[in-house]
């Protein structure tokens, strides 16, 4: 009796070989198609990434911006996170001075 089949209780199953021989014929094929199938999947991801990076490529184009100049920032992910400002007046919010009182609270009032 096996050891195998002594601890289990049943025989041993192997899933690829029966014999010692054809085991030595059977691995080597085993990894070179498991390799070729490795390979054949990294070369359609890189093909997938490729043609993403294209489409997106299309849409881009390079924003230069100065020190000083102003930009609206929006917080997406999904679209452009920064565009160029173009001043306009009624978009300036008035700022009144808040008086602090000594122990670092104010009074709030509705505007």
């Amino acid at each position: 009796m096996a050891p195998y089949e002594a601890l289990k209780g049943r025989r041993r199953r192997t899933p690829y070989w029966t014999e010692l021989s054809e085991r030595r014929v059977l691995v080597p094929e085993l990894i070179s198609d498991t390799e070729d199938k490795v390979k054949l999947i990294w070369d359609r991801l890189k093909a997938a990434s490729d043609k993403q990076k294209s489409y997106a490529d299309l849409k881009r184009k390079e924003i230069e911006f100065s020190v000083g100049d102003l930009v609206f920032l929006k917080v997406s992910p999904w679209k452009k996170l920064l565009r160029q400002y173009h001043s306009d007046p009624s978009h300036i919010v008035s700022t009144e001075k808040i008086e602090v009182r000594p122990d670092l609270t104010f009074e709030e009032e509705p505007v």
